[in-house]
Order: structure tokens, then sequence, then C-alpha cells
């Protein structure tokens, strides 16, 4: 399965005018590989509308499925760790369309209350995503809801990977964007259009979230394990085919980030920016001030920090 830059460049079109552009802002010295330093940014996607990038894809799957009148009269229904419900209520509402949101119930409390803001019908359902997943795919069989998905398809990622064209449009001679990567939605839509404008990808996925670094390994789809400091976020046992074929045909390299890294990251953004963000933002920063990943001498890169939906009362240690 392939997503294209025309799906994400549809998305664009159809999605403008309802996101938040992106924000950019200069990051500080990270390890290279030589003696000088390379040019770093640092993507603010956290501002966005939900407090994450999934803004973008719910936004762009619902309204694509209203263009084409295959929008249900029951709603919309999502299995989500947070973040991805938070985006479909929040798409759902400002199109005036009912949402029934299951979450596993280690879901933070933070993502639980702001999704009952946004007018979903919240259900707690078993303790891992894979068990509110067949949940709500049994709820929208029973009651014709319209199922979406956290990350597995196409109008989510394309609808993910805009970011990707608001990054190149303010860095047109970027060479490398890192991103963390759960199930894979972001990191396919990232992928695809940065393959387009001839930037490399850097997936970055925590040691004990591997479901990327797994199905590369295999070349395949495989199960991997959910145990991590960021799985609210990043926990999904499988990666899409999407993410899969994005791997395995771009300039895309996986990296593995420890768990203490990123909380230390996640401390540091704290500390030294003030920026409260969850664990899965700082994973993708983590494999460059940990040096996992090194780049050369005055290689352009920018990270992605894409979620700010946490309990910051950890930070001001």
């Amino acid at each position: 399965m392939e997503l294209t830059y025309g799906d994400v460049k549809t998305a664009s079109d159809r999605i403008s005018g309802y996101v938040r552009p992106v924000a950019l802002a200069p990051g500080d010295a990270v390890p290279t590989t030589g003696s000088g330093p390379c040019e770093l940014w640092l993507a603010l996607e956290f501002m966005q509308h939900t407090g994450s990038f999934k803004a973008r894809g719910a936004r762009n799957f619902i309204q694509a499925h209203r263009d084409d009148g295959t929008l249900s009269d029951a709603g919309v229904t999502i299995a989500s760790g947070g973040n991805a419900g938070l985006a479909c209520a929040w798409a759902a509402r400002g199109q005036g369309v009912r949402a029934t949101v299951f979450l596993p119930t280690t879901a933070p409390t933070v993502k639980v209350e702001r999704l009952r803001g946004y007018g979903a019908d919240v259900r707690l359902v078993g303790t891992e995503y894979a068990e509110a997943l067949a949940a709500c795919r049994e709820y929208a069989h029973s009651s014709g809801a319209l199922l979406s998905h956290a990350y597995d398809n196409p109008c989510i990622a394309s609808g993910a990977g805009t970011l990707m064209m608001e990054i190149h449009r303010q860095l047109p001679r970027l060479d490398t964007v890192v991103v963390a990567v759960g199930g894979g939605g972001l990191f396919a839509g990232i992928a695809t259009a940065a393959h387009h404008y001839g930037v490399r990808t850097i997936a970055v996925e925590p040691e004990n979230c591997r479901a990327l670094h797994a199905a590369i390994q295999a070349g395949t789809i495989v199960d991997a394990p959910v145990d991590s400091v960021a799985a609210d976020s990043l926990g999904a046992r499988r990666a899409t085919e999407l993410a899969l074929y994005a791997a395995q045909n771009y300039d895309v390299t996986s990296v593995l980030v420890p768990d203490e890294d990123i909380i230390a990251t996640r401390q540091a953004l704290w500390h030294d920016r003030r920026l409260a963000v969850e664990h899965a933002a700082a994973t993708a920063l983590a494999a460059l001030t940990t040096s996992t990943y090194r780049p050369e001498p005055g290689e352009r890169v920018c990270v992605v920090l894409c979620g700010a939906n946490t309990d910051p009362s950890d930070l001001a240690r």
C-alpha cells in the first residue's frame, strides 16, 4: 500500500484554513559527526488544535467523507490512546458530527477530560489500544457509525503529511526531518512528502515500542512489544503498511532511543525553553541530544515536536 505526494497535496487543499500553520524555532547545538555545528530547527506542532498533529488527519478524514457522501448519520467513531480521539472529536464538533471515542483505561486523565470537553461520548475499554480498537469496531458495526482510525488510514496519514509541506515551505533547503513513530500515520505522511522534496527522514521509536523498526527488520508487519514511558502516544503494537512501504522505498533511517533519554529530553525542553510536551514529542529530539542520530556538520535538520497533551506536574522537579 502506497501513499503519494498527490494524496498529501489534496489533503493540504482540503484542510487549508482549518488548521494552524506550524511554527518553527531554532534549536540548540547538538553533537555532529565532525567539529562543525548543524543547523537545527524545531517544528512546534504541539501548538496545533487539540495539542497535536492529529488535528490535520482528523479534519481531512471527516471532510473527505462528507465530500464523498459517506459520512454516517450515526457520526464517527475512533479508538485512540488520546490524541487521535481528541482530534476526531474536535473535527467532528467543527462539522456538527457526533463522535464516539474508545480509549484504554490507561489513557491519561488530562486527555479523557479534554475529550469530554469537545463533546465526545467517551468509552474506556481494556488496558491496551488493541482492546479499545476491537470495541470500537464492534460499535461501528452495530451502530453504523463511520469508523476512523488513530493512524492506519490514507486520509489520516496524508493529512498528517501536510505538516511536511509547511516545513518545506519555510525551510526549502532542508536536508533531514526527524519524527517520532507510533503506528506510523505521521511518519508515512511526513516521509512521503519528504521524499518528494528530496529530504531524508529519521524515524525515532522508544526501544520497547518499536513497531516500525521491527517491521523493517522482518520485512513485513509483525507484532511488537508495548512498554515505554511514551506508550500512551507511541504504543502501537503494529505499524501500518503505509509506514512500512515508506520505510522500505524512501530515504529513511530507523533509530531507537531508551526511555531514560526520552525523559531527560522532555525535562530539558521544559528547563531550557519552558516547553511542556509529551514524552512522544521528546522522543524525536532525544535521537539528536543523545547522539543516536548524529547529523553532519552543516546539515539542515528539523525535528517535529508533535504533542502537548501531558500532565506538566512532574516537570518542575
